[in-house]
């Protein structure tokens, strides 16, 4: 008899019988029925006695497994996850694996990929590909790579690759290749000379043994990646298996490259641009041992690496480390735990350190190793304030900002305007009697785009097109409200007619390959104008970028979230990071209308360092992370009602106190959502030791509340967004 997390929302493991010819052993993956249903579970116990009538147990179906792919560390982690999220084990354990491995009509996953190299390094002759633009540059790339290279990794950089690759196969320049795991080499690189500042905070991270947390603050540019390449080598040179961690892998085809381009290892890449298939390939890889590195978003914290010796955060700040559902976890915290169990380093990096980050290292739980200067020598760019107070925009833009991108541009160099909103306006409003177009299902308006022409709600999907007249008073005078991304890029087309401009946002990305060809052109400089949301903020280099523009910066000034200020002085820091990292000056403008705002000035004069110090002594003022902890539990419903009482109950379960209270419950910020009504319950507590108790008890006592199945409730620990 075996016990097995299995993917419900239930509390506690499930006891099955099993045949006795079936391979039965800890992490193997099992087919079983629960209820009618055929679900994949994982065992975390053999030979057990069974909590009920043996009678009364069900048989698995099947082993999927020969051997088990979760080892006794992984589920270890799993378990500490699943209790420190107050979150159920089997759907912990499921979010672990990847997709194709939780499906029960998929038992099986092919680790063989097709792959393509070049036959020869010679140029291919001129009059063959002088024609065929797209099949030169992929003969190119291949020829460039040295080695065989995955389908979906050159889909991902080429997307209309399949004909020219079966071209360029006909005409015998290029053969395709199995590539076992879904596993690609790189080559050997030779390291880059270091500065003394590098050359110092190497040291002090090679002088740590054991479970060692290091945060490693630096200005942008300074060289943080070849700090993280090093301390990579020196654990392969040992044999040990890497974990590189970034917020978006697709925004970072640089990082990527650069380790490709360093290590002649085994490098597995976790990306939605990848199959279901070839992510689980890759997983499975990294769990027998056989990639040396994996570089992976959030979820890949969880992939189990038997040798590992690294683990690498960077971009340690940044908001995507938190999932939003299902198991609310927190990447950075896990794999610090991850690192401890292991007794391994974990290297923590960014321009712009999580105040809870930077309270750890203030407290000596983690080391602080900083790098003040840009690795180039350059230096950093000034930040200057546009008080756009009583001026007009046009699509966002204010004169003063027009006129200090005209000389740049002109010179030749590059200009990036940042807006943290997509999209033509946040509203269609009439200019007659103030109607703002709603959605029909959430209590905010839609989104206009495509020049207001259509209207799409950002929060639950609905679009349709924008009404030719007010649907309160029938005027036909609507107009629209600010600006996205979509009116901004059209207001500097028509400024900058000549001016090649591209847009980064989810909208313009949405085909697969298109981030990595717009990259591509920036870097090259074929693009002068860039536009675009958050996607332009991590981790890309582009040396002919001299001036930055942010238009708005007064949202995360007045929000209701208390995390506002720190998110907006740490966008502000990594956009201007982008400005004046070669040897051409940078200089950035930031557009507000509360330029006198103590938070801003402090950040203006003092640096991050200096908006760090006042935001931490503001937290500790009011008790707030990472002086006190929290746990948010959030209940919706169809009626308005139910979320509310469900709520009052669970806060008459809590023993409040002066050291633990109860804030609520309240309506969320958005009230309504995709149709359902939200309310939330905010505890405090002024220790941990005081929350997790009543977070247990909660997990044990809510399904039973009167309303509880009435309505759909979760507890978030640790909660990121309030909003």
């Amino acid at each position: 008899m075996v016990r097995i997390a299995v993917p419900v929302p239930l509390p506690g493991l499930f006891d099955y019988l099993v045949p006795g010819d079936a391979p039965a052993a800890v992490g193997v993956r099992v087919l079983l029925r629960f209820g009618r249903r055929p679900l994949v579970g994982v065992i975390t116990a053999c030979d057990v006695s069974p909590a009920i009538e043996r009678s009364r147990l069900r048989p698995i179906e099947r082993c999927l497994d020969e051997s088990p792919l979760f080892d006794e560390p992984s589920l270890r982690l799993l378990r500490w996850t699943a209790r420190y999220y107050h979150h159920p084990i089997g759907e912990t354990i499921a979010t672990a694996l990847p997709a194709a491995l939780r499906r029960a009509d998929k038992a099986n996953i092919d680790t063989r990929h097709r792959g393509w190299q070049a036959i020869t390094t010679a140029d291919a002759p001129a009059t063959d590909l002088a024609r065929a633009p797209r099949q030169r540059e992929i003969y190119a790339a291949l020829v460039e790579a040295g080695q065989a290279v995955a389908h979906g990794t050159l889909l991902a950089r080429f997307p209309t690759a399949t004909r020219p690759l079966t071209a360029l196969a006909e005409r015998g320049l290029i053969e395709a290749v199995d590539l076992p795991g879904g596993l690609e080499y790189g080559q050997a690189g030779t390291p880059l000379t270091l500065t003394d500042d590098q050359s110092r905070a190497l040291a002090e991270l090679r002088a740590a043994k054991g479970f060692a947390p290091a945060l490693v603050e630096g200005v942008t540019g300074s060289g943080k990646t070849e700090l993280y390449l090093q301390r990579m080598a020196d654990a392969l040179d040992a044999g040990q298996q890497c974990l590189f961690l970034a917020p978006e892998i697709g925004l970072t085809p640089q990082l990527i490259a650069r380790i490709r381009a360093r290590f002649a290892v085994a490098i597995g890449v976790l990306h939605s641009a990848r199959s279901d298939g070839e992510r689980a390939a890759v997983w499975r890889a990294a769990a027998q041992g056989e990639a040396d590195i994996v570089i992976g978003t959030r979820s890949a914290i969880f992939t189990p690496m038997p040798r590992l010796g690294l683990i690498i955060i960077d971009e340690e700040h940044d908001g995507s480390y938190k999932q939003g559902d299902g198991l609310r976890y927190h990447a950075r915290d896990v794999a610090t735990k991850r690192a401890h169990d292991a007794g391994i380093p974990v290297i923590l990096g960014s321009a712009t350190p999580a105040l809870e980050t930077l309270h750890n290292a203030r407290q000596a739980r983690f080391a602080h190793v900083r790098l003040a200067r840009r690795a180039t020598g350059a230096a950093l760019p000034r930040i200057k304030v546009i008080d756009i107070r009583s001026r007009p925009l046009d699509g966002g833009l204010s004169q003063p900002l027009i006129e200090r991108i005209r000389p740049h541009l002109e010179a030749g160099n590059q200009v990036m305007i940042f807006i943290n909103r997509r999209g033509f306006s946040p509203a269609l409003a009439c200019h007659d009697c103030g109607w703002i177009a709603p959605c029909e299902r959430c209590d905010a308006p839609m989104t206009a785009h495509a020049g207001a022409t259509r209207l799409i709600c950002h929060h639950c999907g609905a679009a349709h097109g924008a009404p030719a007249a007010c649907e309160a008073c029938g005027s036909q005078t609507l107009v629209a409200l600010g600006a996205g991304t979509q009116r901004v890029a059209g207001a500097l087309r028509s400024h900058f007619p000549d001016v090649a401009i591209a847009r980064f946002d989810r909208d313009a990305m949405a085909r697969k390959g298109r981030l990595e060809a717009q990259l591509a052109d920036a870097a090259a400089g074929t693009t002068q104008l860039l536009v675009g949301t958050q996607m332009l903020a991590k981790g890309h280099d582009f040396a002919r970028l001299t001036c930055v523009g942010v238009l708005d910066v007064d949202g995360g000034l007045f929000s209701a979230d208390f995390r506002a200020t720190e998110h907006m002085a740490q966008i502000v820091t990594q956009v201007a990071g982008r400005a004046g990292r070669a040897e051409r000056p940078g200089e950035v403008w930031l557009q507000t209308r509360n330029p006198e705002h103590p938070l801003l000035q402090r950040l203006l004069t003092q640096g991050y360092d200096g908006f760090a110090e006042a935001a931490l002594a503001e937290r500790e003022s009011t008790a707030l992370p990472p002086y006190g902890h929290l746990a948010l539990l959030r209940a919706e419903a169809l009626d308005n009602e139910p979320p509310h009482e469900f709520l009052a109950a669970a806060a008459r379960l809590v023993p409040q106190g002066e050291a633990l209270a109860c804030w609520g419950p309240v309506p969320a910020p958005m009230a309504r959502r995709a149709g359902r009504f939200r309310a939330q319950l905010l505890i405090h507590a002024a220790r941990r030791a005081l929350l997790h108790p009543v977070l247990d008890h909660w997990q044990q006592a809510l399904p039973e509340l009167p309303n509880a199945r009435l309505v759909r409730w979760s507890i978030d620990v640790d909660p990121q967004d309030l909003l």
